[in-house]
């Protein structure tokens, strides 16, 4: 633990600080998304199904393959096939890429593959396993791409193609699946649900990602990267806690910049920004592991220091003080910043973390009144300058 262990007092209640207005350097430029991101996740949907389409269609093609050629069948359904595992997959991909909306365009170009999956199955007179592997890959396919509702959507298709070319063929039937149209089977069965997998492994680590990012933005500052006021306050509120628990002191630092508004007047936002970001790079360097620097609002920072008592405190935010006087900033060089302090350890008149921070706001109003670029902690803030 820094610094001494400070008994906890029991006295009177916390005076609560006046308000004051607090200078603070808006967020003028949000990150807009860009105007065609819908159109590109869109099409991102459209490639990941064309992977799976032209694997999925030669893979098939083998199938459907060996039984033409167990039945001798004549050269136009050859070249009908090819048609179907090689040209179609780029032709759809193209309609779909240049559609208007790519999406909707892709789920008709699904509902096309299971209207030739069931001719294919007619074809090959029902041969059981390939036919099998057939309806099953196509309802993978539309479950992964538009869940139960493609897969509905599409199977009238596929049955009633299926239905017409049995018909136009006289309804043949032959479901005895010899060895050499089983092996050509083997390679769908292996490798198109592996390819589904990987798919699927992909799109969840992208889930995962984006959650993690979230949650990071959540909990972040986007200016200068420290936590938020929000993640900050649940920050204190499990420290304090903590502290109670325990008995370990914990003390908590509520700086502001001096003189920040006219900062910004006199030399630009983007010089308050870098000075924010510089008082920020000071938070984090003065810091140890267990320490939660925070941006608390505008030109406000807090920085709570677990295991700490308020001498440990007052020896960090000094520390922290003469860092931010000794800062420069490249945009304007002959510019300086100072910082005004508070400094609060966790008594027991802190019933709650709103307390606990009025105690350091009430030491950083003193040092404000007092000159600013002070340093006040709560028993300083008793004294004659409270009067004034």
């Amino acid at each position: 633990m820094r610094g001494q262990r400070v008994p906890q007092s029991r006295s009177e209640n916390v005076v609560p600080a006046s308000s004051r207005p607090h200078s603070a350097n808006p967020n003028r430029a949000s990150a807009a998304q860009p105007a065609g991101a819908g159109r590109a996740r869109e099409v991102a949907f459209v490639r990941r199904v064309h992977r799976l389409r032209v694997l999925g269609l030669a893979l098939g093609a083998l199938c459907v393959a060996s039984v033409l050629w167990l039945q001798g069948s004549e050269w136009p359904w050859w070249v009908l096939l090819a048609c179907n595992s090689v040209v179609w997959p780029q032709v759809s991909r193209r309609l779909a890429e240049q559609s208007e909306s790519p999406r909707a365009a892709e789920e008709r170009n699904l509902m096309v593959d299971s209207a030739l999956g069931g001719m294919w199955i007619a074809v090959i007179q029902f041969n059981l396993l390939p036919s099998v592997l057939l309806l099953t890959m196509l309802a993978v396919d539309k479950i992964s791409a538009g869940g139960p509702r493609l897969l509905w959507r599409t199977l009238p298709w596929l049955l009633a193609t299926c239905a017409f070319m049995s018909a136009m063929l006289q309804f043949p039937v032959a479901l005895h699946t010899p060895m050499p149209v089983l092996l050509a089977c083997v390679p769908l069965l292996v490798a198109y649900p592996l390819s589904i997998c990987s798919v699927s492994w992909e799109l969840a680590s992208r889930v995962v990602y984006q959650n993690r990012r979230l949650d990071e933005v959540g909990r972040t500052d986007e200016l200068t990267g420290l936590a938020n006021r929000r993640h900050g306050l649940a920050v204190a509120e499990a420290e304090l806690l903590r502290a109670r628990g325990t008995g370990h002191a914990v003390a908590l630092i509520l700086l502001d910049i001096d003189r920040f508004k006219r900062i910004n007047d006199l030399h630009g936002h983007h010089a308050g920004d870098d000075v924010l970001r510089g008082v920020a790079q000071a938070l984090r360097s003065s810091r140890s592991g267990s320490d939660t620097p925070v941006r608390y609002g505008g030109d406000e920072f807090i920085l709570i220091l677990p295991e700490t008592d308020l001498d440990g405190a007052q020896e960090t935010a000094a520390r922290i003080q003469t860092q931010i006087e000794a800062l420069t900033f490249e945009r304007v060089p002959d510019l300086r910043c100072a910082v005004s302090v508070g400094v609060a350890q966790v008594s027991s008149r802190a019933d709650d973390v709103e307390a606990w921070i009025q105690r350091a706001d009430l030491a950083l109003y003193v040092a404000k009144a007092n000159g600013r670029g002070r340093l006040v902690s709560p028993v300083e803030s008793q004294g004659p300058a409270m009067a004034a």
